[in-house]
């Protein structure tokens, strides 16, 4: 994908207008950028990807009909040279590998968007990586964890919305013993001394959302 001259094209996709329009202005100051469309959702950013082809596509991750995720890991099935910036405020390290496994070239955290948007740009632009350094350590940190399996994560699920043990294994048709076979598991691999502590660790972490 080439820019038009030597202007760095940018699609920019939030579901708040208040962010894209904050994106805007700061590309409109920059002699060496150019906002080339924008979008409010996964399956419009596709859309307008497919239109435009842009250098840069700045990605929210948290939207409405389709995520950022979802919409990053069509793009990169179609366009494998898609550059793309996941824009979050969360920095939990199980978001964050899941947005770099989808194809993310970088990870920015929306409250350093007027100190680090535009060199983070350029960055991505030349092809380059950006982690911010605590995220970085984050990831470090749990390189080495046991990851919940998915049927852990199920569980951790509707243990987060309040259901009692004989409600999750209702749900999930296994026995309550199952479950609380699983919630031991939970504890040791997350480090949590009890449900509540598990439901706060992994909604930090991004292993789940409510």
């Amino acid at each position: 994908m080439s820019g038009d001259g030597n202007s760095i094209r940018i699609l920019a996709v939030d579901d708040h207008s208040l962010i894209r329009e904050g994106i805007a202005t700061f590309i409109a100051s920059q002699a060496d950028m150019r906002l080339v469309a924008e979008a409010s959702n996964g399956r419009e950013a596709i859309q307008q990807f497919r239109e435009h082809r842009p250098d840069v596509t700045l990605m929210d991750l948290q939207m409405p009909e389709m995520n950022g995720l979802d919409a990053i890991i069509a793009i990169r099935n179609e366009f494998q040279e898609a550059r793309i910036i996941v824009l979050t405020t969360y920095k939990g390290d199980i978001q964050v590998l899941r947005a770099l496994k989808a194809g993310a070239r970088a990870y920015l955290l929306k409250g350093l968007l007027r100190k680090e948007l535009l060199e983070t740009i350029r960055a991505i632009h030349a092809g380059e990586k950006r982690i911010p350094p605590d995220i970085a350590s984050q990831l470090a940190e749990h390189a080495v964890d046991d990851t919940l399996t998915s049927r852990e994560i199920d569980v951790l699920r509707l243990i987060a919305v309040g259901n009692a043990n004989k409600l999750v294994a209702d749900q999930l048709s296994i026995t309550e013993e199952t479950v609380k076979f699983h919630v031991r598991n939970i504890l040791s691999k997350l480090g949590a001394s009890d449900r509540t502590h598990a439901v706060t660790i992994a909604l930090k972490r991004g292993i789940i959302e409510l």
